[in-house]
């Protein structure tokens, strides 16, 4: 089942809203963004509405002149590493939002317009967790103001839910793509091979090799996503492969798209670069979506790899950088 009507989306112009505005607008919805002041909106197929998510009242007046069939909450800090540099603004962007945009979708309820929201949550929720795989029922314990955020906007989504409202969390594990910026160590990592190769650039610094992650291709947690609106009752679901692989694999798959096999040299390890009280593992266990949403993975580790390597040396080899 695909929803028509009318969508709202913040973090509109980031990688996943990206993807998401345009697979929404390829389904025939009217899909409505929003954009910080200033930001530009590239070739994104949204209908852009200028607004600071730190701005309750203008977010709440967006959300009651739009009435929204859904909205999708992507916005906010999306870097651990910067939430450090400013955990306030982290609140404020990431946390403190979410309860505006479901008390503004508790109203529309109210009035007989049943909206939807669907909460990008993320796998630094769980933290140092002593589970592996991590489910719905793992306890959250995040050890990053990121990842604090986080936890405080999910436990809200689950509040409003108690409360009537069809609200559903989606527990992002790591995903990327070409769209993802260059502040992420994976696009440093792929963009780094691609510059080395053409020779312009000599090596790639980074804070460590042994930190493990649970990798997938961004459109596909977009997918899951879209199937987590249209379910008829709303839940929380973990969205990840359920394998990990550390940072040194994601170096060799990089290096290895372009040719390098003996890539170690070319690394040099900073532990200034290093972030404080990072997660050494995580990995997902979804399958509840896999049997509720009918959802699963399409790219593998080394394809999602590869594909952010093609990206960039297109993009050297057309002078975009």
């Amino acid at each position: 089942m695909t929803m028509a009507g009318t969508v709202l989306i913040t973090g509109v112009t980031g990688q996943d809203g990206t993807y998401l505005s345009r697979t929404l607008a390829d389904l025939g919805q009217q899909v409505h963004g929003v954009l910080r002041p200033g930001d530009s909106a590239g070739d994104n197929p949204a209908i852009m509405h200028e607004c600071d998510l730190r701005d309750g009242t203008d977010l709440r007046r967006l959300v009651a002149t739009l009435r929204p069939d859904v909205i999708y909450n992507l916005g906010g800090q999306t870097s651990v590493a910067a939430s450090w540099d400013d955990p306030l603004d982290t609140i404020a962007t990431t946390g403190a939002p979410v309860a505006v945009l479901l008390d503004a979708a508790w109203h529309l309820h109210e009035e007989g317009h049943p909206t939807r929201l669907v909460q990008a949550s993320s796998a630094e929720m769980f933290g140092n967790s002593t589970e592996s795989p991590q489910n719905e029922n793992t306890p959250i314990a995040p050890v990053s103001p990121y990842g604090a955020a986080k936890a405080l906007a999910h436990f809200l989504v689950g509040s409003y839910r108690q409360r009537g409202l069809h609200a559903s969390s989606v527990i992002l594990y790591n995903h990327e793509s070409p769209l993802r910026p260059d502040t992420f160590v994976t696009r440093k990592i792929t963009r780094a091979a691609a510059r080395i190769s053409r020779g312009l650039q000599d090596r790639l610094e980074l804070g460590g090799l042994d930190m493990r992650r649970d990798w997938g291709w961004a459109p596909d947690y977009v997918d899951a996503l879209r199937r987590v609106a249209e379910q008829r009752h709303p839940g929380d679901y973990v969205i990840g492969t359920g394998q990990t692989h550390s940072v040194a694999d994601f170096a060799a798959a990089a290096f290895a798209a372009v040719g390098i096999h003996d890539w170690r040299p070319l690394v040099r390890i900073d532990p200034a670069l290093k972030r404080p009280a990072d997660p050494t593992e995580q990995r997902a266990d979804s399958r509840k979506a896999r049997e509720q949403l009918a959802w699963q993975p399409t790219v593998s580790f080394d394809g999602m790899v590869r594909r952010m390597v093609e990206a960039d040396l297109a993009a050297l080899d057309s002078g975009a950088h």
